[in-house]
């Protein structure tokens, strides 16, 4: 790009084109004062152009890179332009406002670097859009499309509103202690404690302690009163992880406290009277332990008045992406980067594996990414082994599967789930109905007993998964 360097703005139809266009524009010189301003620069910075020009750009962007990592210094710098970084600049009215910029040098007719460019695109309706998006699949902590997960959404504020004991089913790593917190959060019991007991993590002698607390002399080291952790939830809420694990000889002191709220500290003859709600979560099928002996009945219906089961990720896979974008965000804060997303081969990789611990695995398989990744896109490298394309065990999902078959899959499966019924299958996909239709016709997807005898649909009734690809590979 070509400038004249005695001008401060640019003359006769380029100021008409650049003033046309939607994105703000200014140029600088190698002192970095601003020699133009286009129209939408000013409706986005809130500064006129008169105001601008001859200015600092840093004074008047005031942008969040300016102290330190300026876009445009980078690329005067180096020579090379600055491509699609988001940023925060800040209004004249006070608000800070996301954009997308581009940055390069500009050189006059013999090349000499004579300024720079920046060209900024103002996000903010994107990004209140994706807010309101966001909202739709976020309750508390908890991000999820899943139309199981969905169904949790509507019923959890009601049954947060109540003191009924919860049980929460689900695998490891699947959120049940998230879970457990946004109960709580949106409980009246918020403003107090949430206690939480790991019951796998101590043995029983320690964990009896723990729960009950004990007074100066119930044993050789205890040399001065200490409250247990019912005495520290008083008014709020216990949760118990993991209450699968602990033994029978424990479950019968917990039946007490729960059936009556009352329990004495070791050492202790004065019983103490509690006001608590309890959780617990467990990754074991009680019922079946209550079966074998190992967990005793009358404790398990005194916990499951109100059952709430966790699907894991393999599940819905809807989630993953959403998941991936959530903990992206929270690493880029925490450790100040700036990784846009995942390229298309690790969205691929994500999406074809089975995730056996849930999403505590796929945080760390972003966080593992992190440590490697120095772009702006974590690549299929930057991520762990086991999501290289494989399964845990070495076999692959789909051989060679692409992005595009991903999705024709998992559209497939949402159809199955929901009957074929095209506006609950929209609406746990998160797209519009009519993009569905879209997408219906483009992967040409029929239900498995379309057109099909009544012979041919008992021949085909355990085959039709293995098929579902065969449209696209025959394409």
């Amino acid at each position: 790009m070509v400038t004249d360097t005695k001008q401060h703005s640019p003359p006769g139809i380029t100021a008409v084109i650049l003033d046309s266009v939607a994105d703000g524009v200014f140029t600088v010189d190698e002192q970095f004062l601003i020699t133009s301003f286009n129209r939408a620069a000013e409706q986005i910075t809130g500064v006129s152009r008169k105001e601008a020009i001859g200015r600092p750009c840093c004074e008047v962007l005031r942008a969040d890179i300016c102290e330190a990592g300026c876009a445009l210094k980078d690329a005067m710098n180096s020579g090379q332009p600055v491509i699609d970084r988001t940023v925060h600049i800040l209004r004249t009215n006070g608000e800070l406002a996301p954009v997308s910029i581009r940055c390069a040098v500009l050189r006059d007719d013999r090349q000499k670097m004579i300024g720079g460019v920046e060209t900024f695109r103002d996000l903010s309706l994107v990004e209140e859009l994706r807010r309101r998006i966001h909202q739709q699949h976020t309750l508390g902590d908890i991000v999820s499309r899943n139309h199981r997960m969905q169904q949790l959404f509507a019923v959890l504020p009601q049954i947060a509103s109540t003191d009924s004991t919860v049980l929460i089913e689900g695998e490891s790593g699947t959120g049940k202690e998230v879970l457990a917190r946004s109960i709580h959060d949106l409980s009246p019991r918020r403003e107090k404690p949430l206690i939480t007991v790991n019951c796998a993590a101590l043995p029983d002698t320690l964990l009896e302690s723990e729960l009950f607390g004990y007074v100066a002399g119930a044993f050789t080291d205890a040399k001065r009163d200490k409250p247990g952790r019912f005495a520290l939830a008083d008014g709020g809420t216990i949760f118990f992880d993991e209450i699968g694990d602990i033994s029978p000889a424990l479950q019968v002191r917990l039946l007490r406290v729960i059936q009556e709220r009352t329990f004495e500290p070791l050492g202790s003859t004065r019983t103490l009277k509690v006001d608590v709600r309890v959780i617990s979560a467990t990754n074991r099928d009680l019922k079946k332990e209550v079966e074998e002996g190992r967990f005793r009945e009358d404790l398990f219906y005194r916990i499951n008045v109100v059952r709430l089961a966790l699907p894991p990720l393999r599940e819905r896979k809807e989630d993953i992406l959403l998941l991936a974008e959530q903990f992206i965000n929270r690493m880029n804060r925490l450790q100040g980067k700036n990784i846009s997303g995942l390229s298309d081969e690790s969205t691929a990789a994500m999406m074809r594996y089975n995730w056996p611990g849930n999403i505590r695995e796929l945080e760390n398989a972003i966080e593992h990414a992190f440590v490697l990744c120095r772009s702006e896109w974590i690549e299929l490298r930057h991520l762990p082994e086991t999501l290289r394309g494989m399964k845990p065990g070495g076999t692959p999902r789909y051989k060679s599967a692409t992005l595009r078959e991903i999705e024709r899959q998992a559209i497939y499966e949402a159809l199955i789930r929901n009957k074929w019924r095209r506006l609950a299958t929209a609406r746990e996909l998160g797209i519009n109905k009519t993009t569905l239709w879209r997408k219906i016709r483009q992967y040409s997807l029929e239900p498995p007993d379309s057109g099909q005898s009544d012979s041919t649909r008992k021949d085909n009734k355990g085959r039709h998964k293995g098929l579902r690809l065969r449209h696209i590979e025959d394409s």
